[in-house]
């Protein structure tokens, strides 16, 4: 028996960019098999069938899907996905651009129990200008999946040199102040570091606009 997965998505709309004119969609369904998965989207339609599970974790394996039209037109050649353990991902470009959010994501009015809102990224219309691009380039890493690659960006592979540049600045304050305020200053930069973790699991700015929702 086929069973529905569960979708996320949220949505950005401009009208002159159409980069940032744009549906985020993620198949929430971990361990698909790739050799199953058939996706399918038109200017005005999305269809998406799996396998998925994993015998050897105790998952069964079973069969999923779902299709339905899509509130507007899209342009299937401008959209892009990525296939992770967790997840499908898709950006998908929307083909009228204008400023105002969709209402919905299918064209029908239904209520659709597995379509939800993804939390994660959704922001107001009036907020979003300013995460498009870290949605963009969130997605360009394939998510989660990407954040290993991120190693090697300042903010976390410049983290051991904070390291050394934060000694260097204790011995400094140890010579002229005796020692005194110099853990304090030591733990700053690590607390720093340790919110900078944090915050690279997700866009900043979306995490504050989830409770608005």
């Amino acid at each position: 028996m086929t069973v529905h997965p569960e979708v996320l998505w949220a949505q950005r709309s401009s009208e002159t960019d159409e980069k940032k004119n744009v549906l985020y969609i993620t198949v929430n369904l971990p361990d698909i098999k790739p050799e199953t998965l058939q996706y399918n989207l038109t200017p005005t339609s999305i269809s998406f069938k799996a396998r998925a599970g994993d015998a050897s974790k105790g998952i069964e394996e079973r069969d999923y899907e779902f299709a339905f039209d899509l509130y507007e037109e899209v342009v299937p050649e401008e959209s892009s996905q990525k296939l992770n353990s967790r997840s499908f991902n898709l950006l998908i470009r929307k083909k009228e651009k204008k400023a105002e959010y969709w209402p919905r994501l299918t064209k029908e009015k239904i209520r659709t129990q597995f379509i939800k809102t993804d939390f994660s990224k959704w922001v107001d219309e009036d907020e979003q200008e300013a995460d498009s691009a870290a949605l963009d380039e969130d997605f360009d890493m394939g998510g989660m999946g990407g954040m290993p690659g991120m190693g090697g960006m300042p903010g976390m592979g410049g983290m051991p040199g904070m390291g050394g540049m934060g000694g260097m600045d204790l011995d400094a304050m140890l010579k002229s102040m005796g020692g005194a305020g110099g853990a304090g200053d030591e733990a700053g930069p690590s607390g720093e570091g340790a919110e900078s973790d944090s915050d690279d699991e997700g866009p900043p700015p979306l995490e504050e606009a989830e409770p608005k929702a």
